[in-house]
């Protein structure tokens, strides 16, 4: 017997190719569980659905209206829904003096309110005894410069799991985040090409490397299943760097500036 066996999934963050809500998806489906993948990319969330078997919905987080529709065709398809995680993110990298007003309510839309919004519509839905995650970051516990206003929401939703935790445990239902460290994704491509950046990265890292999304699914995979005996948590699944700390952005400028040189 898989370890999901019997279980209804929703992932949303799913639609952009290759990314981390994708590789949980089918991680998830791989243990058995049937999908539905979620996010604003039909074509993509399409393609997905038909390579797992599951349900493709277009969904937008920061739309109530637009998770209820989601919340319904889970109800309508599967009758409710054991798993809900959420992987939708925004990269926003920008000194704190620069980021604007739009930034910070465009970011809080995507990773705070909407985070709020998509639970409480899982929540609806929800079975008992199911399990709500969410992708947090290790730097919502760390320093990365450049990041306050991702940070802040990231470390904001971690809090409002704690909430749900504690709400809903009477049912049986579990809720957690998981914190990534620096992860190779289409959200950090420009950086994770860079084998310097990788590397300057990676020195911080106790296990010797960045992880992977690979890292993060087999996570979710164990918090999602029935033998998770864990609720209201912050799971560090990013090599020990909470131990330590990102480099900084002098660091980084000056190992891809020795690259450069060496490769002359």
């Amino acid at each position: 017997m898989r370890t999901l066996d019997g279980k209804v999934a929703v992932v949303i963050g799913a639609a952009g190719r290759g990314n981390m809500g994708q590789v949980i998806a089918r991680a998830f489906a791989a243990e058995g569980a049937t999908l539905i993948v979620a996010g604003r990319d039909a074509e993509a969330l399409e393609a997905l659905a038909a390579e797992i078997g599951g349900l493709a919905v277009t969904c937008d987080i920061s739309d109530e209206a637009s998770l209820a529709r989601l919340g319904e065709a889970a109800t309508e398809r599967y009758g409710g829904i054991d798993i809900a995680l959420n992987a939708t993110g925004w990269g926003l990298l920008k000194p704190f003096l620069e980021t604007t007003r739009e930034d910070i309510d465009r970011i809080t839309a995507l990773q705070f309110t909407g985070a709020i919004l998509f639970y409480q519509a899982m929540l609806r839905v929800m079975r008992d005894n199911g399990c709500l995650l969410q992708i947090s970051s290790a730097t919502a516990s760390i320093m990365l410069e450049d990041h306050a206003a991702y940070m802040g929401t990231k470390a904001g939703a971690d809090h409002v799991i704690r909430c749900v935790a504690n709400e809903f445990g009477h049912r049986g239902i579990r809720a957690n985040s998981i914190a990534p460290g620096f992860t190779p994704t289409p959200m950090t491509a420009k950086a994770s090409r860079n084998q310097a950046i990788m590397d300057t990265f990676a020195k911080e890292y106790p296990l010797g490397r960045v992880g992977t999304s690979e890292d993060i699914a087999d996570a979710a995979v164990w918090l999602a299943s029935d033998k998770c005996f864990m609720t209201g948590q912050v799971l560090q699944v990013n090599g020990g760097v909470t131990l330590r700390r990102n480099p900084t952005n002098a660091e980084i400028v000056s190992a891809v500036k020795a690259a450069r040189v060496a490769a002359q």
